[in-house]
């Protein structure tokens, strides 16, 4: 073992060593508190035995030519910090995942250290630290123990373990690609190039079919493609959030399952029911898997767009809101096609706008007059904009 090597290791020991001490003075104040003596008992010897264990790594480490290291917490640990948080009912339920951590960093560690006696200590503190895991299990469990959890309890407990567990991580986002939408995008943009063409050529349909007819493909394209890349993405983010709960699954299953009774507590259902429901769902890891992603992503694989059905959907209604305002250029020309796409574009906005109050709260009546003042507004800007364009350009 080299120098770098051998510091690397004194550090993971001492870190280790803080972590039992903390143990150690939690348990202990925990059992100076309890009023049950079994239970105070318990507490007792899970005191003792973190104490243990932190003794075995200060041996260890002094052996390797450091010094007797030096507990940095508190004399409560973290039993004063777990109560004010999330209360004295949740205390052994927060402490319980805290073990289970420790179990899968140990088991971690067993396969990255290198140094025989140390491997030596962390095999026996593993089998320890599965035993203070049942044990607890068992104290929170047993039917007297049982408290009534309100919801503002369990968010708290749930929101303590998720903000350790994934802080900073990104959700699954949403894309509404609703036919809606791309008519109303096609009808606006297209809209706006005819009036504006219209009036730098007085309805010359010539110039207009061929300005219209680009912008439709452009923009029905532009619509198709941004359709399917924001399905396509969001189908990869739930994926790999999805992989993340998996993984939280597999390397600690412990913690997923308070994660998910937390998250059934909120919602109203009694603790008790709620683990049973979790322990039920741990018959058959993948269906766990899945139960947690839909709390915690708030979709399921169904409710993900399909990207290719995005795009066909976006990029074809674009395509039908742009020709609306083409349409009548195939058929006339000057300044009584122009009227007549304006008739007919306006008609439109208010169809669209209509439609909208089907996926927003808004009457049908308001939502339309308001996408036709604004689709009126529109035309005429881009008209006259037009108008002065042409002027310019003839001169």
């Amino acid at each position: 073992m080299n120098d770098k090597q051998q510091k690397q290791l004194m550090v993971a020991l001492e870190s280790n060593w803080q972590a039992e001490m903390v143990g150690h003075h939690t348990y202990q104040s925990l059992a100076a508190r309890e009023t049950d003596p079994q239970r105070r008992l318990a507490l007792k010897g899970l005191a003792t035995a973190e104490k243990h264990h932190a003794d075995l790594w200060a041996e260890r480490l002094i052996a390797l030519g450091g010094e007797k290291p030096q507990y940095a917490g508190t004399a409560d640990g973290e039993a004063a910090t777990l109560k004010n948080r999330v209360g004295p009912d949740l205390a052994l339920r927060r402490l319980e995942i805290d073990e289970s951590r420790d179990i899968a960093k140990y088991a971690k560690q067993m396969q990255e250290l290198g140094d025989a006696p140390s491997l030596a200590i962390l095999h026996n503190v593993l089998e320890d630290e599965k035993e203070h895991y049942q044990t607890l299990s068992n104290l929170i469990r047993t039917p007297h123990r049982l408290p009534a959890v309100t919801a503002d309890q369990a968010q708290k407990a749930l929101d303590e373990i998720l903000a350790a567990r994934d802080k900073g991580q990104r959700q699954a986002s949403g894309w509404v690609g609703d036919a809606i939408y791309g008519i109303n995008d096609g009808l606006g943009a297209i809209f706006g190039i005819v009036s504006g063409v219209s009036g730098a050529t007085l309805g010359n349909s010539h110039f207009v079919l061929i300005a219209g007819l680009a912008g439709m493909i452009a923009s029905a394209l532009s619509m198709g493609s941004g359709a399917y890349l924001a399905a396509k993405s969001e189908r990869e983010i739930f994926e790999a959030d999805f992989a993340r709960e998996r993984d939280a699954v597999e390397y600690n299953e412990s913690e997923a399952r308070e994660v998910l009774s937390l998250s059934y507590q909120i919602k109203g259902l009694p603790a008790e029911e709620a683990d049973r429901f979790v322990e039920h769902l741990a018959k058959d890891r993948e269906q766990l898997i899945k139960a947690l992603a839909h709390e915690r992503l708030h979709t399921t694989e169904e409710g993900l767009s399909t990207p290719w059905v995005s795009a066909l959907s976006g990029a074809v209604s674009t395509a039908v809101g742009a020709l609306i305002p083409i349409v009548p250029f195939f058929f006339m020309a000057g300044i009584p096609a122009v009227l007549v796409a304006a008739a007919v574009s306006l008609l439109a906005h208010f169809a669209v706008g209509a439609a909208k109050s089907l996926i927003t709260i808004r009457s049908w009546w308001a939502s339309g007059l308001e996408m036709t003042a604004i689709g009126a507004i529109e035309g005429l800007v881009t008209y006259f904009i037009g108008v002065g364009l042409g002027h310019l350009g003839g001169g």
